[in-house]
């Protein structure tokens, strides 16, 4: 009997939104290395375009589209597109997203609270919304089946200063998640949310890690001691998406090297 490969994507299409740098092209990148077919969403045409060179190189179809998750319009006709260009979704993640603003929140004008509920809440729903509206059809259709994958935050477990905005939308996702597990389950949709540490993205290099304070507390306090990178996450990205998954659902997987585990790294 043939033994196949344990997270074969082969034939299978991801959609992920924040793609170009960064965790969505660490999660792009490990779906891309097995085998699965890559749609990356990004407001910036000019690094989408970039990424998908990338992700080409390891075999698979990309397709790319700047889009704004924060726009609700936006979002249906690019996943009309990508449905249309690539045939089918079988999986969405939804990691766009926009840092927190780190005014103390007694002093966070309203401007800032929305602007990151707008991209990192809202634009998460807009996304997962449509990508269940597919999902659904192709069950109507004989073809059932998908997997949604949110990017969160250890401020869903964790208290954090001057993020409120950030955690409100994140612990937000993280009980959406749940619900979308316990409604859609039985319609072959599988939702989980990935709650990623102290994560380095962008040109790292050793000089700029050894001046950063944070490498110092990691170091010397943390399980793992180092940073994390998009790299960490290219398998749970690739593992959540395959049928080796196919009994998980509806939790929340933190990695952070131990931190949020451990009382030393308080």
């Amino acid at each position: 009997m043939a033994i196949g490969h344990l997270f074969d994507l082969s034939g299978r299409v991801a959609l992920v939104t924040g793609a170009n740098s960064g965790l969505g092209l660490g999660f792009a990148e490990g779906i891309a290395r097995c085998g699965g077919d890559v749609v990356v969403w990004g407001r910036r045409e000019d690094a989408n375009a970039r990424a998908a060179d990338h992700l080409k190189s390891f075999g698979g179809r990309v397709h790319h589209r700047p889009v704004d998750v924060s726009d609700e319009d936006a979002v249906r006709a690019g996943f009309a597109d990508a449905v249309e260009v690539m045939g089918r979704v079988d999986c969405v993640i939804a990691n766009a997203g926009i840092m927190p603003t780190h005014e103390r929140y007694h002093e966070m004008p309203s401007a800032s609270w929305h602007k990151v509920l707008a991209v990192n809440l809202h634009g998460a729903h807009y996304t997962l919304q449509e990508g269940i509206r597919h999902m659904l059809a192709r069950k109507e259709a004989g073809d059932p089946g998908g997997s949604l994958m949110v990017c969160g935050s250890l401020s869903t477990r964790l208290g954090v200063p001057r993020i409120e905005n950030y955690a409100a939308a994140k612990g937000a996702l993280a009980s959406v998640v749940r619900c979308i597990a316990a409604e859609y389950g039985r319609d072959g949709i599988r939702a989980n949310i990935v709650l990623p540490g102290f994560i380095r993205t962008g040109e790292a290099t050793k000089e700029s890690e050894a001046d950063n304070p944070f490498t110092k507390m990691l170091e010397e306090r943390a399980p793992i001691p180092r940073w994390g990178y998009p790299a960490d996450f290219a398998g749970v990205a690739a593992y959540l998406m395959s049928d080796a998954a196919s009994y998980h659902t509806g939790d929340l997987i933190t990695i952070d090297g131990g931190w949020s585990s451990s009382v030393f790294s308080r």
